[in-house]
C-alpha cells in the first residue's frame, strides 16, 4: 500500500534583486517511512537547491491517488465521495478520499479527474477541489532500488522453487 508523505522543506533562495529570500515548500513523497521519506528528500533536492536546506516537517498524508499530467504543473487536491455497501451490515456507508491531480485551473482539474475515474464501478462525486502549495511529487520509482541493491545471485520469490 502506497503512503504518501507531505513533507515540508526550509531553504534561502535567491530573488531577482539578488536578496536572499527565506522561503518554504511542500512536496509529496511516496516512501514506507518517514526516514525513507526524508531520504528520497535529500537525495532529489540536493541537486535541485543551491546551498543548504532542511527538512521542517513530515507527515502522513491523506492523499490517496496522484494523477500527473504533463502539460501542467499546478497540483490541484480533489475531494472524491462515494458510497459503497458494508459487508456486515448491509448498509451504505459514505467513503471520502482525497487525490491529486495536475491542471491548470480548477475546471481542467474536475474534468481529469472524472477521466481519471471513469473506470470505477460505482458513481462518484467530486465536491471540492482546490489549488495544492505541493511543488512537486516524488513517486516510488523501481528502478532507484535495483540500484541500490548490493551485487548478488537475487531473483524474485515467485521464482523460488518449494523445497
Amino acid at each position: 500500500m502506497r503512503i504518501w508523505f507531505l513533507c515540508k522543506v526550509k531553504y534561502a533562495k535567491e530573488t531577482e534583486d539578488g536578496l536572499l529570500k527565506s522561503i518554504s515548500e511542500q512536496y509529496l513523497v511516496d516512501a514506507v517511512s518517514f526516514t525513507e521519506a526524508e531520504a528520497i528528500l535529500y537525495d532529489r533536492l540536493g541537486s535541485q537547491i543551491r546551498g543548504d536546506f532542511q527538512v521542517t516537517g513530515i507527515s502522513k498524508s491523506n492523499i490517496v491517488d496522484v494523477f500527473y499530467y504533463e502539460d501542467a504543473d499546478i497540483w490541484h487536491k480533489c475531494k472524491v465521495t462515494y458510497l459503497i455497501a458494508d459487508g456486515d451490515s448491509g448498509k451504505e456507508k459514505k467513503v471520502i478520499q482525497y487525490m491529486i491531480v495536475t491542471a491548470e485551473d480548477v475546471k481542467q482539474a474536475y474534468d481529469r479527474i472524472q477521466e481519471s475515474l471513469s473506470n470505477m464501478l460505482v458513481s462518484f462525486r467530486v465536491p471540492d477541489i482546490t489549488e495544492s502549495s505541493i511543488i512537486e511529487v516524488f513517486p516510488f520509482e523501481k528502478d532507484e532500488v535495483k540500484d541500490q541493491l548490493p551485487p548478488g545471485n537475487f531473483r524474485p520469490v515467485n521464482q523460488e522453487e518449494e523445497i
